[in-house]
């Protein structure tokens, strides 16, 4: 009995070295680890941030009757390109005595609004003929051009690098860009005042127009009977909310009236968005964006940023801010309003600088390094210094050259 156990256990002993024998061997004959590297290569970093929201046209002017009735007759569908004087829709009257009082307050209303917008347009007029919104943006691009011409010399007699060069002459097309860009908010600036006094001065006309339809039932100056309703811009019409049959009611100091027609110049588009918090402190009006629309994944706009809103809103757990920014025209396509959009903002770029791939930096406190090559599958750890990154790459300052390898931490 006691033979046939060590027998056994001999066996065992024996089956148990065969196969940690077996194992080491095929352990042995694994290949070895290869590390793969690659070299640095120069190219441009663009520091981004992305801002959603929609396509809105900058003004919808809302069409309301100048009297209280029913949908008679419609004349347009939404869609339609409509003129300013253009008969929209037609309304049956229904006379009532007390309008007479709340048309005479309409019109002084209307006129202090007009007088208003007058003024404004004058003031603006004077800070656009006198450049004073482009100014800062001047001055900039003058100081980078002085700037350029100053290290062109320099570049030319070996004293600084081209990457130096270059850098200077980015910073005078940025600069330059910027100026461009102030010019062209201020003109669209302009052009909504222009815009905001005609609509005051269509105000004041239709005030004054529905105050003699109600006393006599027609316009002395336009020979115009009260149930027209006639578009005060030229645009696109956008909605229709109302339909034949439909009881309306006429705007007045204490009720803001129904719409019959929602109008918008839709060759004067606006994004506006949102964008959180974290990187609202690195936007300021100016800066240039790439908007794409979810409907047309394969086309871009540019636009321009012109507003940031003073204050956040709480929205799902975070503080949203809002944004808005001013499409450059576009003839070939076109947009719907409410559109969705996202807007790229570039916060900072560097062009033709040396660039790794972020992955493949190692940190040890303070300090940054990559491995590069020594030998064959030989590599040893080299502090470098960097600055700017997108995420994906990340500019080198200093630390390497074009010759070395960096070997590849981690695949993407």
């Amino acid at each position: 009995m006691k033979k046939g156990c060590l027998i056994a256990a001999a066996a065992v002993l024996i089956i148990v070295s065969i196969g940690l024998g077996y194992y080491f061997y095929k352990q042995s004959k694994k290949d070895p680890v290869v590390y793969e590297f690659v070299s640095p290569e120069y190219g441009e970093i663009i520091k981004k941030t992305v801002a959603t929201g929609s396509i809105k046209p900058r003004q919808e002017v809302h069409i309301k009757p100048q009297v209280s009735g029913i949908v008679e007759e419609l004349y347009v569908e939404a869609g339609a390109l409509v003129t300013k004087g253009q008969n929209l829709a037609k309304i049956k009257l229904i006379p009532s005595p007390v309008n007479i009082n709340n048309a005479e307050s309409g019109v002084e209303l209307a006129r202090i609004r007009y007088r208003e917008a007058q003024r404004e347009l004058v003031r603006q007029k004077e800070v656009f003929n006198k450049n004073l919104d482009v100014q800062t943006a001047q001055s900039n691009y003058r100081n980078a051009k002085r700037e350029l011409e100053r290290n062109e010399k320099l570049y030319q007699d070996g004293i600084i690098s081209e990457t130096s060069y270059n850098q200077f002459q980015l910073d005078m097309e940025v600069r330059k860009t910027a100026v461009e860009n102030a010019e062209l908010v201020a003109g669209n600036n302009l052009k909504q005042f222009e815009a905001d006094v005609d609509i005051r001065k269509q105000e004041l006309d239709a005030a004054i127009t529905n105050l003699q339809l109600l006393r006599e039932g027609a316009s002395r100056k336009y020979g115009q009977i009260s149930n027209k309703i006639l578009s005060t811009v030229d645009g696109m019409v956008l909605d229709i909310p109302v339909e034949v049959g439909t009881s309306v009611i006429e705007r007045n100091n204490f009720n803001e009236g129904t719409s019959i027609a929602v109008v918008a110049d839709m060759n004067n588009l606006i994004f506006e968005g949102k964008i959180d918090e974290s990187e609202v402190g690195k936007l300021k009006e100016g800066m240039s964006l790439k908007l794409t629309v979810g409907a047309l994944e394969d086309e871009s706009f540019d636009a321009v940023l012109e507003h940031i809103a003073p204050q956040g809103v709480l929205e799902e757990g975070t503080v949203k801010f809002e944004v808005k920014a001013a499409l450059n025209p576009v003839s070939e396509t076109f947009l719907r309003a409410g559109y969705s959009a996202s807007g790229d903002i570039i916060l900072d770029q560097r062009e033709k600088v040396m660039t790794i791939f972020e992955r493949d930096l190692l940190f040890e406190e303070e300090n940054t390094f990559v491995e590069v090559q020594t030998g064959d599958q030989e590599f040893e750890k080299k502090e470098i210094k960097v600055g700017l990154s997108d995420g994906i790459k990340i500019e080198v300052l200093s630390g390497l050259t074009e010759e070395q390898k960096v070997k590849i931490q981690k695949k993407i």
